[in-house]
């Protein structure tokens, strides 16, 4: 009977999904032309390189890193790059493999984006450059078209 009650809960539950943590994994900053870069006229042209990656490391446990590289020009000379690993540890249960996959892919680096977005500005303003926000970023955009590219690759090696 016990046995019974538990299983109806689990179904009861449905799907779940929560943080757990947000943390800091990684952070670097260069400035190579520092400080003669203060000295010029200010145009920037700003490049965003962004991965994700996860990890399964617990019963319904994943490890969630969202990779941000922005790079940063001025009169196509370097005047500093960002590199932040923004990890979440997040508890998923109850989804099958093609929401799983859907949720480590996109729901999980869109949660993650505000903070590493908050990351990279501080650590720029620290660097005694002007401020920079980054756009918000459409997480499902990107999951569809990088499995259209997948299937673009598989349909054409077979």
């Amino acid at each position: 009977m016990a046995e019974n009650t538990a299983a109806t809960e689990t179904e009861e539950q449905g799907p779940q999904l929560s943080m757990q943590r947000v943390f800091l994994k990684d952070i670097s900053f260069e400035s190579p032309r520092s400080p003669m870069v203060f000295q010029e006229e200010w145009n920037p042209e700003v490049g965003l390189e962004l991965n994700t990656r996860s990890r399964q490391v617990g019963e319904s446990v994943y490890e969630v890193v969202l990779d941000l590289t922005v790079n940063v020009k001025n009169s196509d000379e370097p005047a500093y790059l960002v590199q932040v690993q923004q990890g979440g540890l997040f508890v998923i249960s109850g989804l099958d493999d093609q929401q799983l996959h859907h949720a480590l892919g996109a729901f999980c680096p869109a949660t993650l984006f505000p903070y590493a977005r908050e990351n990279v500005d501080s650590i720029v303003v620290k660097g005694s450059f002007p401020a920079i926000m980054l756009a918000p970023i459409n997480f499902d955009a990107l999951y569809v078209e990088s499995l259209q590219s997948q299937q673009a690759e598989t349909d054409t090696t077979q």
